[in-house]
């Protein structure tokens, strides 16, 4: 879809950045919409996200990545492939960080992988949460370790900071086209989204109890002719004794899951919805390449 003016910018952005730094909440703010799961629990973002901020002048089309991590299993290996991949596709990579007076471990690993010509911006995030000491020792040691093209503190959560970390990426970006329709916010199908929404109820939900090891798979979506839209979904879990947990006493724990996920799911979709649950078993999914490829990770 090409773009007439000779001015017009357009291109791809990366955030990288270890778990849990707020990858997803900084996405989120930026293209103004919730397309990306949100959870205190870390590695929560597992496929690519594509999403895209359409304005006169330019379009930049972001790429939410998991976490860059050591893995302990299938899915964290699959998990880090697609992040590092990401970075070598993109015109503007943003590594994002706290602040914190030594530069983390977790992080250095990341600077390790940065052999690349692209752009890096450094982004500080929670910066509500440090003091201007604190802030000033987090940007010169990080930029000690690399040569970051720019340093943007902000807060995601917030709002602080975003317009101007916005126009540090149009500056970085290329002249060129517009790649995608301007009422277009990401390329992700409506079951994938969906799908992520219960699954960040879910993990919300059950704070602790559960580990990390559920995936959600849409079996069925219709639209009524009464308006309302019929979703059935499975919560598919590792362990048998995770399954009692997720249902709950009567059940009130999956339905406090559901309840959750379809306010979020009628504005996602614009209207009524009726959202059915299931919880079933599927031991070591996270290290069966089947179960892994049949929830998406391929």
């Amino acid at each position: 879809m090409e773009n007439d003016s000779a001015d017009f910018k357009s291109g791809f952005v990366t955030i990288i950045g270890r778990p849990n730094v707020g990858k997803s909440t900084l996405m989120n703010k930026l293209i103004g919409e919730k397309i990306s799961i949100i959870s205190s629990k870390p590695q929560t973002t597992r496929n690519r996200i594509q999403t895209v901020l359409t304005k006169e002048k330019y379009q930049i089309v972001f790429l939410d990545t998991p976490g860059i991590h050591k893995p302990k299993h299938k899915l964290g290996e699959y998990m880090v492939k697609v992040a590092k991949d990401t970075i070598d596709e993109v015109d503007v990579v943003l590594m994002m960080v706290t602040p914190d007076v030594k530069v983390n471990a977790g992080d250095k690993y990341i600077i390790d992988q940065l052999d690349v010509k692209t752009p890096v911006v450094l982004v500080i995030n929670k910066v509500d949460e440090a003091d201007k000491e604190k802030l000033v020792k987090t940007i010169e040691n990080y930029n000690k370790e690399f040569d970051f093209a720019e340093t943007v503190p902000v807060s995601a959560l917030k709002e602080k900071n975003i317009d101007e970390l916005l126009k540090v990426l149009v500056d970085k970006l290329p002249f060129g086209p517009k790649y995608f329709p301007d009422d277009m916010l990401t390329d992700q199908p409506e079951r994938f989204i969906i799908s992520e929404i219960i699954r960040e109820k879910a993990l919300k939900t059950l704070g602790q109890e559960v580990p990390h090891g559920i995936a959600v798979e849409i079996i069925q979506m219709k639209e009524k002719n009464n308006g309302i839209t019929s979703i059935d979904a499975v919560i598919y879990c590792e362990k048998d004794s995770h399954k009692g947990i997720i249902i709950g006493k009567n059940g009130q724990m999956l339905k406090k899951i559901g309840t959750l996920a379809r306010v979020d799911i009628e504005k996602f979709l614009g209207c009524r919805v009726y959202l059915e649950l299931w919880v079933k078993l599927k031991k070591d999914w996270r290290d069966d390449p089947y179960s892994l490829k049949s929830f998406g990770y391929k």
